[in-house]
């Protein structure tokens, strides 16, 4: 007999990076060196397959989940636009140095070079040491303009830096040039994929003395060269109510601000549902039983679960994310 799905949590994937830090481990509980970088909450990317946690379904990873459970777990849209692989990737990223400059091609020339989805993204910063980030462009730029600047060692001089502060969010479609800076703590949401093109890394080198490899060629077609101006996404809070962040066709973001219990109706959609906690912590209590969530955890609620009540323990923020 099939149990019936329950909010699945899953074990952290966490990966150090060069520019990692300390904040995975000691803002979010997570079990991680003080070079943590990345910690994947919910992936499905090849080799990095994230692995249920709690419940009778621990030990059972992500794609076997989707392979048995079908639109059930993601919605029966989603299962028959992606098949068994999951449409998402969640992480949260410390940076206590600035990540390279990068790109992300969308999903046309992904799939031509890569066999691949595109990569559009969304950060949320959960935490910001006077932080910064890059996102796009300062001024109009064209393809010669930016050659002229990355030969020149002087692209900087035209990259557009946000200081940025808690709960400030940024969408980042495919195309845009950016990068997360030091002191900056962040949740990101993004498409399933690991195709990151590097077009400037601040002259670092590696254990071996060895620069990283850029990507210079394979970036100039993913591009995009407009001028965007402001790029931080308003989003102001309404206690106890959804406010939407961000709608677009790879995934739709709320923030919730919870001091008192709130009910979910998710009748209307045909997805899945997930939820980070980005401050403070919570009970999930739904049909059949009951989860808690607290600061730095995420849940997968199966697209089966229609209703279900988020009891704040204390003042708390959730991300809701979801495919329309």
């Amino acid at each position: 007999m099939q149990h019936t799905l329950y909010p699945l949590k899953f074990k952290p994937i966490v990966k150090d990076k060069i520019w990692g830090g300390p904040r995975l481990r000691d803002v979010l509980g997570k079990k991680a060196s003080d070079r943590a970088g990345e910690s994947w909450e919910i992936s499905g990317v090849p080799g990095d397959i994230s692995v249920v946690e709690n419940g009778f379904l621990a030990g059972n990873d992500l794609q076997e989940l989707v392979e048995v459970y079908l639109g059930d777990l993601v919605g029966e849209r989603i299962f028959e636009q992606f098949g068994l692989r999951f449409p998402l990737l969640i992480k949260y990223i410390d940076a206590s140095d600035f990540l390279s400059i990068q790109v992300h091609p969308g999903d046309r020339l992904a799939a031509e070079r890569h066999n691949s989805y595109g990569k559009t993204e969304l950060w949320y910063v959960v935490e910001s040491d006077r932080g910064q980030l890059i996102s796009g462009f300062n001024r109009e730029m064209d393809r010669q303009k930016y050659l002229e600047h990355l030969r020149a060692g002087t692209l900087r001089e035209v990259l557009h830096f946000e200081t940025v502060q808690k709960g400030d969010i940024f969408f980042m479609p495919a195309g845009r040039v950016h990068a997360i800076g030091a002191g900056v703590l962040l949740a990101e949401i993004q498409q399933t994929s690991d195709i990151t093109y590097r077009i400037y890394d601040w002259d670092r080198v590696d254990d071996q003395g060895n620069p990283r490899e850029l990507h210079t060629e394979l970036a100039l077609d993913a591009i995009d060269f407009t001028y965007h101006g402001e790029t931080r996404t308003p989003c102001i809070p309404v206690p106890n109510s959804t406010v939407m962040a961000v709608d677009c066709p790879y995934f739709t973001t709320g923030v919730i601000n919870l001091d008192r219990p709130v009910e979910k109706d998710y009748n209307l959609i045909d997805s899945f549902v997930i939820y980070m906690c980005v401050e403070g912590a919570a009970g999930i209590t739904y049909p059949g039983g009951a989860e808690s969530i607290r600061k730095g955890e995420t849940v997968l609620i199966p697209a089966e679960i229609k209703n279900l009540a988020i009891v704040p323990t204390e003042a708390s923020t959730l991300l809701e994310v979801y495919i329309k």
